[in-house]
């Protein structure tokens, strides 16, 4: 089999894990945006809503919802890992998609929360103030007892499914076949800021950031499981943090 034959395969693979996953959403959010800023409205002055309720005047059959899309959310980045478990059985510990190490992943990720969630923070109020940037309403479920832990089953899910795909599962199919590490990291970061250009410029500008920032620790430390416990923070902070304040914050 020449070099060409093996280097195809993959990268049908990789479209297709990106086209039942992240990738769709990334089309989805261009249509989002375009659909935004080409309304009558100011983009600053539009609100993107988020982690919101299905049947608010049901609240069983609402949680049920939520528990769904919790664990579908997560199937695509399962599938990721059991392909490159094909080629490799031991490829979950390769990427670190395990917990032989929660001490130091709990420790790395809260660190690279820290340097990440700020400065992200920080772009979100200046791109909103720019009018570059939609208002995002992080959580919107209604006042069930239940919508605390479903919010941070919700930013775990999310940042399974993102790291271990885009990082664990691209930056190894992507190796594989021939491309540089910096055109991985890059590509990746692209479609990262793309799937989230739903929220804006800012979502767009800070995600790409955040992709590039998640490639060097992952280059640095080997393992996704410090990238999920990081994105898991910042979006538990993101979630729940505006399920508590909305309302009460005015910058909010």
């Amino acid at each position: 089999m020449s070099l060409e034959d093996h280097r195809r395969p993959l990268l049908v693979e990789t479209v297709l894990v990106l086209g039942v996953s992240l990738g769709s959403s990334a089309v989805y959010a261009v249509l989002s945006f375009l659909r935004k800023v080409t309304a009558e409205v100011a983009l600053s002055q539009q609100t993107t809503t988020m982690n919101s309720s299905v049947t608010p005047d049901r609240p069983w059959l609402d949680l049920a919802y939520q528990l769904a899309g919790v664990v579908l959310g997560v199937v695509p980045a399962l599938l990721a890992v059991y392909l490159l478990g094909r080629d490799d059985p031991s490829a979950r510990h390769r990427i670190g998609a395990d917990l032989r190490r929660p001490a130091s992943d709990v420790a790395r990720g809260t660190l690279l929360a820290a340097v990440i969630g700020i400065p992200g923070l920080a772009l979100y109020l200046v791109a909103r103030e720019l009018g570059l940037n939609t208002t995002v309403a992080a959580a919107n479920l209604t006042h069930v007892w239940w919508a605390v832990p479903v919010l941070v089953l919700a930013a775990a899910q999310n940042a399974v499914l993102e790291e271990v795909v885009m990082v664990g599962y691209l930056f190894s199919r992507w190796r594989q076949v021939g491309w540089s590490w910096w055109t991985v990291a890059l590509t990746s970061a692209l479609i990262r800021g793309t799937y989230h250009l739903y929220q804006g410029v800012g979502g767009f500008v800070g995600n790409v950031a955040m992709g590039i920032i998640v490639a060097l620790a992952y280059r640095r430390w080997g393992r996704v499981g410090p990238l999920v416990v990081a994105h898991t923070i910042l979006d538990v902070v993101a979630f729940v943090g505006y399920a508590l304040l909305a309302g009460r914050v005015g910058w909010l």
